[in-house]
């Protein structure tokens, strides 16, 4: 529109020249110098429209250019959020597999606890303590005072142990720990095995060796030829703790009964690397 306007304005100025060149009259040269006049102000107003225009257009350029960056950067966004929900899905995916696997070693444990659950049958306990499966048995039952030689109930005890491990073949492909255990009693000086580490590791001895031992005659009423267990030596282990990890009462603070208790022999299942896991689920 401006162009057209500044065209129109030159050609009614050469119209008034022309016309006074050719002698027209005053009228005549007043109205042509009207018809100029309001050409030259839609010059000025063309002019201002054009400028108006080029601002619009520089505008718009800039408000085009500020687009095309938040564009460029929103996709920029889109696609670390595509990396980040990826990411999400592979942790959810993981959690799950790990929440599967620990449910299922769960599920192993149980089944463990409910095969030795045949020993409760014989008056032993089978617990969850310190994170690990348990089967205690009294050491009052298995040996004399300070001695580490199995008295005969304590053989009974250890063949019906040995019998219920060595019959199911997962129990008797599992690692065991023989863990032996004593009251807080100071031992004697000059006693035979020192201390009470000392002791409890011979006991524990005595006891894996008992159950390793070959299978002898049942019916046997010589209890040299009656024979041990016959578990695998290679599933077998003897660790002694003395008095460091009492079951009952304070370390330096025990009655009878806790004493009584804490005269110990355990059977400690072992877990696998991957079977890291809280037993105390498992009641």
């Amino acid at each position: 529109m401006g162009i057209s306007v500044l065209k129109r304005s030159v050609l009614a100025v050469s119209t008034v020249l022309l016309l006074g060149a050719c002698g027209y009259s005053q009228s005549e040269m007043d109205a042509k110098q009207h018809d100029l006049d309001r050409s030259i102000a839609e010059l000025k107003t063309a002019k201002q429209q054009i400028e108006d225009d080029k601002k619009k257009k520089a505008d718009a350029d800039a408000k085009a250019t500020a687009l095309a960056d938040q564009l460029k950067k929103l996709g920029v966004d889109l696609e670390n959020s595509k990396t980040a929900e990826q990411k999400l899905k592979d942790a959810v995916n993981e959690y799950k597999a790990r929440a599967d696997q620990l449910a299922a070693i769960e599920a192993r444990f149980r089944d463990l606890k409910a095969r030795l659950d045949k020993l409760n049958s014989v008056g032993l306990k089978v617990v969850v303590r310190n994170n690990r499966m348990v089967i205690q048995l009294p050491g009052d039952v298995l040996f004399d005072s300070g001695k580490d030689e199995l008295k005969q109930g304590g053989k009974d005890v250890l063949l019906q142990v040995a019998e219920v491990v060595r019959a199911d073949s997962t129990l008797n492909q599992r690692n065991f720990q023989v863990a032996g255990h004593t009251d807080n009693a100071k031992y004697p000086p000059g006693g035979a095995f020192k201390d009470n580490w000392g002791l409890s590791l011979s006991r524990a001895r005595t006891v894996l060796l008992f159950l390793t031992g070959p299978v002898g005659d049942k019916a046997s009423k010589d209890p040299k030829k009656q024979g041990g267990g016959g578990l695998d030596t290679k599933h077998w282990a003897a660790a002694g703790y003395g008095e460091t990890d009492p079951q009952a009462g304070d370390v330096a603070k025990q009655n009878n009964d806790d004493m009584g208790k804490n005269r110990r022999v355990e059977l400690v299942l072992q877990p696998n690397v991957e079977e890291m896991l809280n037993l105390n689920n498992i009641k």
